[in-house]
């Protein structure tokens, strides 16, 4: 399907790994430029390799979503670079503080919420002018499962997470008669380095496999996930490069899951 974004320059925070590369992949293929953005300066040349893209078709700029001062010196690289974006992606995200509720204290609650939460604010208080510019844009927030199914081991990432689809759904009714459309995207246990993580220490504590720690993980911790396995990254970009494009005309506010039924309500 042609998503008619050929032309469109989209910034993707978090797109050295996981979902934002894989989202960025599919952008590109779809003829849009793309400045992809996170901490971590060689990893990000590392991506920009993977992409195999042509030079002027992607950018690599390192940001830190916690700092106001590192994203004006993103805008300026990418203003500079490729002028105002027309998509803005927020894919940057951790898993943050984990444990029982009286076992987090603030420093991890801080932490959490300053980069799942207060990071996008700050990202989009930052490219918004950009994305008023012209009459056109999108904004794809990465929420979560947990945002509407919390667990209790990660409280401050599931508030974090819904607080996420609240400023989604907000600043989708103030801007969208400029022509600027915000939805989200909800991922329930997708294959990326955060998940690689959370199973290769399951597996430590366990004493098993890293496989049969993602097994005994479905089976105990998401019974609703129906297909039994990690989502892939690829099965989530194309949910956000779809929100990005002009085929998604009349899609504003809303809240995709790509969870393979995960959350149980409906």
């Amino acid at each position: 399907m042609d998503l008619n974004i050929n032309g469109r320059k989209a910034l993707i925070t978090g797109g050295d790994s996981g979902i934002g590369l894989a989202t960025a992949k599919l952008l590109l293929k779809e003829g849009a430029t793309v400045v992809i953005t996170s901490l971590d300066q060689d990893k990000l040349d590392r991506a920009a390799q993977q992409l195999q893209s042509k030079k002027e078709q992607l950018y690599a700029f390192k940001a830190d979503v916690t700092d106001v001062e590192s994203l004006e010196s993103l805008k300026s690289q990418v203003q500079n670079a490729i002028g105002n974006i027309d998509i803005l992606v927020q894919s940057a995200g951790i898993t943050g503080a984990q444990g029982a509720f009286h076992e987090i204290d603030e420093d991890g609650w801080t932490k959490t919420i300053d980069l799942d939460l207060l990071g996008p604010v700050r990202l989009v208080r930052t490219f918004l002018p950009a994305l008023r510019s012209d009459g056109w844009g999108r904004i794809v927030f990465l929420a979560s499962e947990d945002a509407q199914q919390p667990y209790p081991n990660d409280i401050p990432y599931c508030a974090a997470k819904a607080g996420l689809l609240t400023l989604s759904k907000g600043l989708s009714k103030t801007y969208a008669e400029e022509g600027i459309l915000v939805n989200s995207v909800s991922p329930a246990f997708i294959e990326s380095p955060m998940t690689d993580a959370m199973m290769k220490g399951r597996a430590e504590k366990q004493g098993t496999t890293m496989n049969e720690a993602i097994e005994s993980f479905l089976a105990e911790e998401r019974p609703h996930i129906e297909l039994k396995r990690r989502g892939k990254a690829e099965e989530v970009a194309s949910v956000i490069a779809f929100l990005s494009s002009d085929r998604a005309s009349f899609v504003n506010g809303a809240n995709y899951r790509v969870d393979a039924g995960s959350v149980a309500s409906i």
